[in-house]
């Protein structure tokens, strides 16, 4: 039987309702039961549903936190748009995980979720047992970044689900070229919502993009300092081939700097890869059972 979720939910420190996936594995209390937990974390206009497929198979044998960041998804929109910062999200989730009685687990976070993951060794040492960082490092290409300032926060809205698909297509056909109309659609869904009003628009608060905007938000300052605190840590580095976001080069740097690291290109996809590729999903399960 495929593995299921709970829709739960935990106060901020200043306050805000926040969402998170709860799949509790199988132990149907949630517990440990032995193995490592894993908290999924999301990029920047992203939500929960992006690891729905990646958090059924590994909640089989362990559980599985993917937390809505504040102003995505289900959880709250803030009041301040300057509290759209990874520290702050890092932040809400330290305290979910405070709450949940969870001191060691694995992460698995995607560009900004992968920028957390950095952040969050470095906050709470020695605490994190395995990483995966999804086509994100400790140095950002200025290319990639000025490429999701030109779409971020714009909230378009479309008047069907084919005509979201085929707006995705073309925003970011070049870094998913093999992609046909049904993958277009599944995208669309993971990252749409229909709104009050019947159009589909993005799930996400237009207003992240004013703190990305700022110096030191999109990327903060000294992440190899932050990428320090995972050393020895077990490390699985995923990067599209086509990758404008994480280069080649980074790659080698982060490799030289922790031994315990395994690189995995997927090649024809940019940023980011699903975590849904046959290899990825192989690696994954791989990293997190060794480091039970």
């Amino acid at each position: 039987m495929a593995a299921t979720y709970e829709d739960r939910f935990w106060t901020s420190s200043d306050g805000l309702n926040l969402h998170y996936r709860n799949y509790p594995g199988p132990d149907a209390d949630g517990a440990d039961a032995g193995k490592l937990p894993v908290v999924c974390l999301h990029g920047l206009t992203r939500n929960a549903r992006d690891f729905a497929a990646l958090a059924e198979s590994l909640a089989v044998s362990r559980r599985v936190i993917v937390p809505d960041m504040r102003g995505r998804g289900q959880s709250d929109y803030a009041a301040n748009s300057d509290s759209y910062t990874p520290m702050t999200y890092v932040a809400d989730v330290e305290k979910l995980l405070t709450e949940q009685g969870i001191t060691r687990f694995a992460v698995v976070g995607t560009s900004m979720g992968g920028l957390m993951a950095m952040l969050m060794a470095a906050a709470m040492p020695g605490r994190m047992a395995a990483v995966v960082m999804n086509d994100i490092g400790p140095e950002v290409d200025p290319a990639g970044l000025a490429r999701i300032s030109g779409y971020v926060g714009q909230g378009r809205s479309y008047p069907t689900w084919v005509h979201a698909a085929r707006g995705l297509a073309e925003a970011h056909g070049a870094a998913f070229p093999d992609y046909d109309l049904d993958q277009w659609l599944e995208m669309a869904k993971r990252t749409m919502i229909v709104t009050q009003n019947g159009r589909i628009s993005y799930d996400y608060d237009m207003a992240i993009a004013e703190p990305f905007a700022k110096p030191g938000n999109a990327a903060p300052a000294n992440l190899w300092l932050a990428f320090e605190a995972l050393a020895g840590v077990p490390m699985l580095l995923v990067r599209g081939a086509l990758s404008d976001l994480l280069s080649e080069d980074t790659v080698k740097q982060m490799g030289m700097r922790n031994p315990a690291m395994r690189a995995v290109t997927v090649a024809r996809v940019g940023h980011a890869p699903t975590l849904d590729e046959p290899e990825v999903r192989a690696a994954i399960h791989a990293l997190l059972d060794a480091a039970e």
